[in-house]
């Protein structure tokens, strides 16, 4: 599957209709630095594990006479990102690295906030603003489970960190744990699975997603969140849509065959459709000024359009589809498959 991904995937900028609606709904902040300031820095070094596994990360220094201002503005983005722009809850707190990932499309910068008094730190993004990801992280704060902080200057998109065990890592060491639920973290692959699919959300290998754990008074809580949407309605290919078909997630899918009779699954997927549906109905004004802003915005390739547009045609069996001429538009009518879908089975 990895091989059907853009791995050189072309940015495309907010346009005009996008980015008023990302103004009307508070995701714009004038920032103090954007994300080419940070580019001109002096040296980075490789960035190891315990292990002495290399990252992908550098960390960066910058020269003597600039690190000052860009740290402080730094620290100027962290107290909007999390106090509304409050500088005073930045009195004990520096830059501790700024990192910047080699690996991938977009290169993102990472940047760790500490507390001086109590060595706490807490992790921030700075990315290009690609129309792509911003649409993915709107459509996930109004139709997934979670909220999600970010906002957009330009060029630049300042975002907060997801917190979770990442999936690789929950993969290779939490499975089979002696506290481990696997029917209730199978029902949530389910219904992750749903989710991205309905919405065109590709590219969940288990290095994309992370795995949030709640402790309940009987057993563990899983939910499952995604952390790269640089993938959101880009590919022409069906299956790129559904986290089941990357052989990163097979021990999770083998957990889905195991643990969970065909029956259930259905459960658990109309269950989601249902949730996703009531969501687009209490943000139905705000769904539908991001779709109407979306409309027109170039999101992918043409030739992916087309190709996506086709197969699910073919998969939904509905030529409404081939209409659809934008990535935009196909999730429009995605969405809209929910109702039609639930509405057959009652």
């Amino acid at each position: 599957m990895s091989k059907l991904i853009s791995r050189k995937k072309k940015i495309f900028p907010p346009l005009r209709a996008f980015d008023r609606y990302l103004r009307s709904f508070n995701r714009t902040y004038r920032m103090p630095l954007t994300y080419h300031d940070l580019l001109n820095y002096d040296h980075a070094l490789a960035l190891y594990d315990a292990s002495g596994e290399d990252l992908l990360w550098s960390t960066l220094t910058y020269a003597r006479g600039s690190e000052e201002e860009v740290h402080r503005a730094l620290l100027e983005m962290y107290a909007f990102l999390r106090g509304g722009g409050d500088l005073s809850m930045t009195r004990f707190l520096q830059v501790d690295r700024v990192d910047l990932c080699m690996y991938g499309n977009t290169k993102p910068f990472r940047i760790r906030i500490s507390n001086r008094l109590n060595d706490n730190f807490e992790y921030f993004y700075i990315k290009q603003a690609d129309a792509s990801r911003i649409f993915g992280l709107e459509l996930e704060h109004i139709l997934s489970p979670n909220r999600i902080i970010f906002f957009t200057d330009q060029e630049t998109l300042l975002e907060e960190h997801i917190y979770g065990i990442p999936g690789d890592l929950f993969r290779d060491r939490y499975l089979g744990q002696f506290d481990f639920n696997s029917v209730r973290f199978a029902k949530e692959f389910v219904k992750f699975n749903e989710r991205c699919f309905l919405r065109l959300l590709g590219d969940m290998h288990a290095s994309n997603f992370v795995v949030d754990v709640t402790m309940d008074f009987e057993s563990n809580f899983y939910r499952i969140r995604s952390i790269d949407f640089d993938q959101q309605s880009y590919e022409g290919t069906l299956n790129v849509y559904r986290p089941q078909f990357f052989k990163e997630n097979y021990p999770f899918v083998k957990m889905v065959m195991e643990k969970l009779p065909e029956e259930t699954v259905y459960q658990y997927q109309v269950e989601e459709r249902t949730l996703i549906q009531k969501r687009m109905h209490s943000a139905k004004r705000r769904l539908d000024a991001l779709l109407h802003a979306v409309e027109d915005q170039p999101l992918s390739e043409p030739q992916n359009i087309k190709s996506l547009a086709l197969s699910l045609c073919e998969h939904y069996d509905q030529r409404n589809f081939l209409n659809c001429h934008s990535m935009g538009a196909l999730v429009r009518c995605s969405l809209e498959q929910i109702k039609v879908i639930l509405d057959e089975k009652n």
